[in-house]
């Protein structure tokens, strides 16, 4: 579970970091506001086009020696970018550090399906999830403090270097699981701890159970009866975007990200500009957001497993609709006030609601999907993530840009108007988020017929 947030983590560092050291960038650089975002934008673009055959690997090879040198790339890439003499160098090493993005999403919810119970995976995931925010904030603080202290190349070069150390602990530590998905122990084993590993598993988790308590039917043409492995990748997306649910999801997934990659691109920016303080004042403030998220993103998915197994099923839908939700109510205020001290609990509350959608959002994937298909799944979902999570911050930029001007940019009006327009999206995502309520036990009591023995 560690190296796996710590995986994770290292995409939350990375465009932390560019916020973090986006003044000196700026500065050092001669660039504006939109090429900065530029940056950002430029390893998620070029992961949209490498996650899906990626995807089709997880599904495949060996998961872990495939993470491993995913983080290699990426630690190359940082090194290769802290020693850019100019813009179009810097840009340059974005783009190589987006073949290592593109891997670690389908990679981690692989090999979390196949580690974890299924009745537990909200709880976990919520705990792995947590390297997102922990990497977002130590590319914040500690990319703010090292960039103000000394430059932004240092910062890129001590991630750098921390990547390069996770290479090798997920080399030395890291087990492969046997493929299937982790269950819960069924009768036979006589409660021995560990579940049936493959396809072929008889017991069923918590999300299954209340399905079958409530009589719900699989859809027939949906359950599997073949090995989805000897599919083309062309089929295989059909056949994943066919499940309603799903789809929903993916969709929510990405606005949420979205909102989250333009955030922590000018979030230090915002600050400094319009609640004006100083970049080195800004630790305690991020501190106190950071701690918030973790929080959110924690508790959401444990609370939303107790729910399940007291027979809420729509619980993994509903956790994450409300997150949305109270994310834009709670964000709208603390952008909007100009005092950091009434701003700060509701910018907090805010990012809370907002990392809490996450661990339950990803488990109802799990729970909709049949394992022998996780890693394309989430290879479909991380295209339209990094579709969003690229375009976020060259559009958060442009937008700054257009609305502040020259006088804008100055006291933050530009970004603060920018933020409280992205919100609306955000807002919207929690509302259509409830419609899948409807879809979700279908699509749970099909992939469960997917993987009972005799379908493939």
């Amino acid at each position: 579970m560690l190296l796996l947030a710590m995986v994770l983590a290292l995409n939350g560092a990375d465009i932390g970091t560019i916020g973090a050291a986006a003044v000196q960038l700026e500065a050092g650089l001669g660039i504006g506001q939109a090429q900065l975002g530029l940056l950002a934008t430029a390893s998620s673009g070029v992961g949209v086009l490498a996650c899906v055959p990626l995807g089709v690997l997880a599904d495949r090879t060996n998961r872990v020696r495939l993470l491993v040198i995913t983080v290699a790339v990426w630690a190359a890439a940082m090194i290769a970018g802290g020693l850019a003499p100019d813009y179009r160098w810097l840009l340059a090493s974005r783009l190589l550090l987006g073949a290592g993005v593109a891997a670690a999403g389908p990679v981690v919810v692989s090999l979390t399906g196949d580690f974890i119970p299924p009745a537990e995976r909200a709880t976990v995931l919520g705990w792995i999830l947590t390297g997102e925010i922990i990497g977002a904030g130590i590319g914040l603080l500690v990319g703010d403090e090292v960039a103000a202290a000394l430059s932004w190349r240092a910062a890129f070069f001590l991630l750098g270097g921390v990547s390069a150390g996770l290479a090798w602990a997920l080399w030395r530590l890291l087990p492969e699981p046997a493929r299937g998905g982790a269950d819960w122990p069924s009768r036979q084993q006589g409660g021995s701890g560990q579940g049936q590993q493959g396809p072929g598993r008889q017991a069923a988790d918590r999300a299954q159970a209340a399905v079958s308590t409530h009589g719900i039917e699989p859809v027939p043409d949906r359950v599997l009866r073949e090995d989805p492995n000897r599919w083309s990748l062309a089929r295989a997306v059909i056949y994943l975007l066919s499940i309603p649910t799903n789809r929903v999801l993916i969709v929510a997934s990405a606005t949420g990200y979205f909102f989250s990659a333009g955030l922590r691109t000018f979030v230090v920016v915002f600050a400094v500009r319009h609640f004006g303080i100083s970049q080195m004042a800004l630790a305690g403030p991020l501190l106190v957001i950071g701690v918030a998220a973790l929080a959110g993103v924690a508790l959401s998915g444990r609370l939303a497993d107790r729910a399940l197994a007291r027979g809420h099923l729509g619980v993994r839908i509903l956790v994450p609709a409300a997150g949305y939700v109270a994310a834009a109510i709670f964000f709208v205020p603390g952008v909007w006030l100009p005092s950091l001290v009434a701003a700060l609990p509701l910018i907090a509350l805010g990012a809370a609601a907002l990392a809490a959608a996450n661990p339950p959002l990803d488990a109802a994937r799990l729970d909709i999907v049949p394992g022998q298909l996780w890693g394309r799944a989430e290879s479909v979902r991380t295209v339209l993530r990094l579709v969003a999570e690229a375009a976020a911050p060259a559009t958060f930029g442009w937008l700054a840009d257009r609305f502040g001007g020259a006088a804008g940019q100055a006291d933050g009006v530009g970004l603060r108007d920018t933020f409280l327009i992205m919100l609306v999206p955000l807002l919207a995502n929690g509302l259509i988020l409830v419609a899948a309520r409807r879809t979700y036990p279908v699509d749970v009591a099909t992939a469960a017929a997917s993987q009972r023995p005799g379908t493939t």
